[in-house]
């Protein structure tokens, strides 16, 4: 009976990893309502949020002291694994775009992530839930990252002419110019003074080249 067990479990926390690597083709929805060509995926944006926390993560030690990058990193991997069931809810500054019911949201996601995490060892959990509390210093780092990640991303679509506005959906983006929203979204929600650096330079090469 325990081998048996054992089986079932072992089969379920296969089952769980399994649909998460739905993140690998579910397409970042923010990108897609501005007609990028091939956006990237959930799963992308993830790695890219990973590689900021263990590429630029020291740049944050004064404004979080004692943060804990290898924990970090772990956070990071997992904190849009609920996406994987939910999709991708595109977070909007532009005033005509859709409102979004961020309970709702955070209801449907904290579901998946029981049924996504369920089986699995319980760090998998256990990160995400603190990514999404946002008190440990680990938990900022990750978020800052996040949004430096869009910046990052907005710069390379940019430069590469990636992007067609008649292939988004109409009027997604009435209030702003090129991917100008996605420096509005993230600017206000920057928490640190290390973020707030980063942004502004990744900001000063975006608008280059888009006026360029």
């Amino acid at each position: 009976m325990a081998d048996e067990q054992r089986d079932a479990d072992a089969e379920r926390a296969f089952d769980a990893v399994l649909a998460a690597y739905d993140l690998k083709d579910e397409r970042r929805t923010g990108w897609q309502l501005r007609g990028v060509d091939a956006p990237e995926s959930v799963a992308a944006h993830s790695w890219g949020v990973a590689y900021l926390v263990v590429t630029l993560g020291d740049r944050f030690r004064e404004d979080l002291p004692g943060v804990d990058l290898d924990r970090a990193l772990r956070l990071a991997v997992v904190h849009d694994v609920a996406e994987a069931e939910t999709g991708d809810v595109a977070t909007r500054a532009d005033s005509t775009a859709d409102a979004v019911d961020r309970g709702a949201k955070a209801a449907a996601e904290r579901e998946a992530m029981s049924d996504l995490a369920g089986p699995l060892p319980e760090r998998v959990a256990d990160a995400w839930e603190a990514y999404e509390a946002r008190e440990s210093p680990e938990a900022v780092l990750v978020k800052e990252c996040d949004l430096l990640d869009v910046c990052l991303q907005a710069l390379l679509y940019e430069r590469d002419d990636r992007y067609d506005p008649e292939r988004g959906e109409p009027d997604a983006f009435r209030e702003y110019d090129g991917l100008d929203e996605f420096f509005a979204t993230a600017e206000p929600r920057l928490r640190t003074e290390a973020g707030r650096e980063l942004f502004a330079a990744v900001r000063e090469r975006y608008r280059a080249a888009r006026d360029g």
